[in-house]
């Protein structure tokens, strides 16, 4: 039997960032917390970004993770929403890659078809699936669960994303 890895997955945002953090061990997986962080959406964007940082640096802190994963962010926004996103989305990035944590990213699709069996399963069911894969999960809304099922997609594909060299 292997050691259990506490892996957190986390739902890039300026507004809502999702995190989720599981323990998985072989083929058996247990909620351990989840939440939404939720920067000031007033000021300037480097306060906003650097408050971003500074809340997901205290998770890792206090949970401390063993590897991370994240969502490969898909948007149909217009530029300027995309532009910002994509810059959460690199704090989401290195501020556990400065902890030396090992960070994953996968494609939406393949979160969903990970955690529900289609990879464009609605919001409700990839929700509704978390809580079956997790029982006792307490799901702090949708960005939360949206984490816990980047989690659970990397809790599967952990052992072969290290292989092909995307765990970074």
């Amino acid at each position: 039997m292997s050691e259990p890895v506490r892996i957190i997955g986390i739902d890039p945002g300026l507004r809502r960032c999702g995190w989720g953090l599981i323990e998985a061990m072989d083929n058996r997986l247990r909620f351990v917390a989840g939440g939404t962080l939720t920067p000031p959406v007033e000021g300037a964007l480097a306060v906003r970004l650097a408050a971003l940082a500074g809340m997901l640096g205290e998770v890792l802190d206090q949970h401390r993770p063993d590897e991370v994963a994240v969502e490969e962010t898909f948007v149909n926004a217009g530029v300027r929403s995309a532009l910002i996103l994509g810059q959460a989305r690199g704090v989401v990035l290195v501020t556990p890659a400065l902890r030396g944590l090992p960070v994953a990213e996968y494609a939406a699709n393949l979160i969903k078809k990970s955690v529900v069996g289609t990879g464009h399963a609605a919001k409700d069911q990839v929700a509704l699936m978390v809580k079956t894969l997790l029982p006792g999960a307490i799901v702090k809304g949708p960005d939360a669960a949206d984490a816990l099922a980047i989690a659970i997609c990397h809790a599967h594909h952990r052992v072969s994303a290290r292989r092909m060299g995307i765990l970074a």
